[in-house]
């Protein structure tokens, strides 16, 4: 016989870990049984040291000891309770931050914080032609301009066209202040006119300098040849180029182009204009469909001339 000493504040009891060997047992084969000393609080010793059980041939053949041990097993499975408990907060925790996460994600801004709304109602007005609108690009529009790998550019379009949205993927984002690829800065478009969208290119894309001017570059149908694919949305052949001319304004010098692509991904009709500044290439292109040049070629051709950086 085991016993717990009265005497002390806190005091223990021995219990078998298994259930009894008895006929009312729901296990169908024997077990060693193994002891498990059980603390009792001082307030209950007391009470509980007159039953404390008799462990005999690996039995616990008290009545009172079944009871301990009862409560014994249900602490058990409260403090596993408890635990599992824990752990499932902590994963929908988990869970929780991965979905706001991800819905931020989802719901970020473009980095070009496109306004999907005709641009006359906040671009300010040509001041020669109110029948246009002035686009003056700054550092809160691009990733580009604002780590300064693109001066500030400009141009015109009428009031009635719309800014569209520059993917996240295409917009040099993820790559800047060192991007060894084009990316697109802005877009704009109008369902009845054409599009227009202002590409940067790396200088080491082109050449081996840290700076150049665009006749350093090369020639202007060399230039296009490396740059037309982002003209067209796919490719340019040499006999698609209609025209080129060289301009200057001011100290900038531009080459521009005429360009016929029927198998072009931006259009059938494409207009374009390249100039070089500091580390960088920018090439600005309109685009139209056979309808839209029809209706409108006297407007996208104003629009090209009136970019510069």
């Amino acid at each position: 016989m085991v016993t717990a000493a009265a005497a002390t504040p806190v005091s223990y009891i021995i219990t078998s870990s298994t259930a009894s060997n008895s006929p009312s047992s729901s296990r169908s084969h024997n077990h060693t049984p193994s002891l498990k000393l059980l603390p009792i609080s001082s307030p209950l010793s007391s009470s509980l040291e007159p039953q404390l059980p008799f462990i005999s041939n690996g039995s616990v053949t008290n009545s009172s000891s079944t009871k301990l041990l009862s409560v014994s097993t249900r602490n058990g499975n409260a403090n596993q309770d408890t635990g599992m408990e824990r752990r499932r907060r902590e994963f929908m925790a988990a869970i929780g931050l991965i979905s706001i996460n991800f819905n931020l994600w989802l719901n970020q801004k473009p980095i070009a914080d496109a306004r999907e709304i005709e641009v006359g109602s906040f671009l300010p007005p040509f001041p020669s032609d109110p029948s246009f609108v002035v686009f003056k690009a700054s550092s809160k529009d691009t990733p580009a301009l604002r780590a300064g790998n693109v001066q500030p550019y400009n141009f015109i379009i009428p009031p009635s066209w719309k800014q569209t949205r520059v993917a996240n993927i295409l917009s040099g984002n993820y790559c800047q202040p060192k991007c060894a690829e084009p990316w697109v800065e802005v877009k704009f478009e109008n369902e009845k006119q054409g599009k227009i969208q202002v590409v940067a290119s790396p200088l080491v894309r082109l050449t081996n300098k840290l700076t150049a001017t665009i006749e350093e570059i090369g020639t202007p149908e060399k230039l296009i040849a490396s740059l037309g694919p982002f003209v067209t949305g796919n490719t340019l052949d040499s006999d698609e180029i209609v025209e080129t001319t060289v301009e200057k304004q001011g100290d900038q010098t531009y080459y521009k182009y005429e360009l016929e692509t029927p198998f072009a991904l931006t259009g059938t009709h494409n207009l374009a204009k390249a100039t070089a500044k500091g580390n960088t290439v920018i090439l600005f292109v309109v685009s139209a469909s056979d309808k839209q040049w029809q209706a409108s070629q006297k407007t996208l051709k104003a629009i090209l001339d009136s970019f510069e950086v």
